[in-house]
């Protein structure tokens, strides 16, 4: 069993490497995948499912959960499709090495102070691991994402493998951790940016397809060791789907997505350069009330951290704490790390690290006192994000 599992890590490395060359490649040069371009016409639920003709595809999921003792949790719950190439109507092999897909699951404990994390990879062989092209299906292994007959979003993952930052000097091994949740959208799907594309950078293809559903009422059970837990709360899911996002001078970003407790939302992506500057094309969007979005430029809002990490793992230093405004919305936001030690790392050849996590507001918004959580993503501050 070892060695089995050792020749699927070499043959996911291997397929990682390939797409990193692939994503090498300009876009115009290559028929084999489309990219982001505008004009793109976004139908629901059809969106939700599989773009196999993009690269790059990813569902993603944060949320905060209450439990019935009050005690609190954040949780992250993602999917990633990476396309190595496009399989061709004549291949009937159940091992044909056409994409990869990524999985990561995270568990905010705030009160006991733990954050537990785990990375897990597969190609779509034997039923390992897809996305269905005709409806919203994507799974991994045991995990998997799907719409149910009455447009609910059920989300389902276990591990037993997972890693656990307290926040002292070393990680440590963590408990069985199983998400079972229910999702129901309070508001419509939010296209983000201009015309049916969110750019990154300059340039033909540095964009995607991107939407979120800023405000999903949730139910379900979180296990956590020997304990289950009935749940409520509320998530935010994100979709995108495009080829060679990044540019070649582009580090990572810095993403928040906020709900506030007048039902507002906020998602913003600031786009960091090699070179420590930040990309123009950086932008995000406003969710008012009632479910209309406001584009917002980077010149409309501004981001500053309060603070800084280190991680006793990477090595690597966060922001930690920020402030948040955006004028025109009379939006001024206080971000709090419930945990600071959210950090996913994992040793795999073809993990990722980066820091993301559950997030408390305080402010004020229109003049009056404003309250709500939120998530934020860090990338590349452990090393430039690849290509994709």
């Amino acid at each position: 069993m070892k060695r089995v599992l050792t020749m699927m890590v070499l043959l996911l490395a291997a397929a990682w490497a390939l797409t990193a060359r692939a994503a090498e490649t300009p876009a115009s040069a290559s028929d084999a995948f489309r990219i982001a371009a505008p004009g793109y016409r976004y139908s629901f639920p059809r969106d939700h499912a599989s773009h196999p003709d993009f690269r790059t595809e990813w569902w993603y999921y944060t949320g905060h959960l209450r439990a019935k003792d009050g005690r609190q949790f954040g949780y992250e719950l993602t999917f990633f499709r990476v396309g190595i190439r496009r399989a061709k109507p004549e291949e009937k092999s159940a091992w044909k090495l056409t994409s990869v897909y990524m999985g990561h699951l995270a568990v905010t404990d705030e009160r006991g102070r733990r954050f537990i994390h785990r990375q897990t990879f597969a190609r779509p062989a034997l039923g390992m691991a897809g996305a269905d092209p005709r409806r919203y299906r994507v799974w991994l292994y045991h995990w998997r994402a799907e719409l149910d007959a009455q447009g609910r979003h059920q989300l389902k993952a276990r591990t037993t493998q997972a890693r656990m930052s307290t926040g002292g000097k070393t990680d440590k091994e963590a408990p069985f951790v199983q998400l079972e949740l229910s999702l129901t959208s309070e508001k419509p799907p939010v296209i983000h940016g201009k015309q049916g594309v969110s750019v990154k950078a300059p340039g033909a293809g540095h964009a995607s397809h991107y939407y979120s559903l800023t405000r999903l009422r949730t139910t379900g059970k979180l296990t956590i060791g020997k304990e289950t837990l009935d749940v409520t709360g509320l998530s935010w899911m994100d979709h995108e789907f495009f080829t060679n996002q990044l540019a070649a001078n582009q580090q990572g970003w810095d993403w928040y997505s906020l709900q506030l407790d007048d039902r507002s939302e906020l998602m913003l992506y600031v786009m960091r350069r090699k070179d420590g500057s930040i990309e123009s094309l950086s932008g995000g969007t406003y969710v008012r009330p009632d479910g209309t979005a406001v584009h917002l430029p980077l010149s409309a809002f501004s981001t500053s951290a309060t603070g800084r990490w280190r991680s006793h793992v990477s090595g690597a230093t966060y922001p930690s704490g920020w402030t948040v405004r955006v004028p025109s919305q009379r939006l001024d936001l206080k971000l709090t790390p419930t945990l600071r030690h959210q950090e996913l790392y994992d040793s795999s050849p073809l993990a990722l690290t980066y820091w993301e996590g559950a997030v408390t507001v305080t402010g004020s918004a229109r003049g009056k006192p404003v309250r709500g959580r939120g998530y934020v993503e860090l990338t590349g501050y452990a090393g430039a994000v690849p290509r994709m």
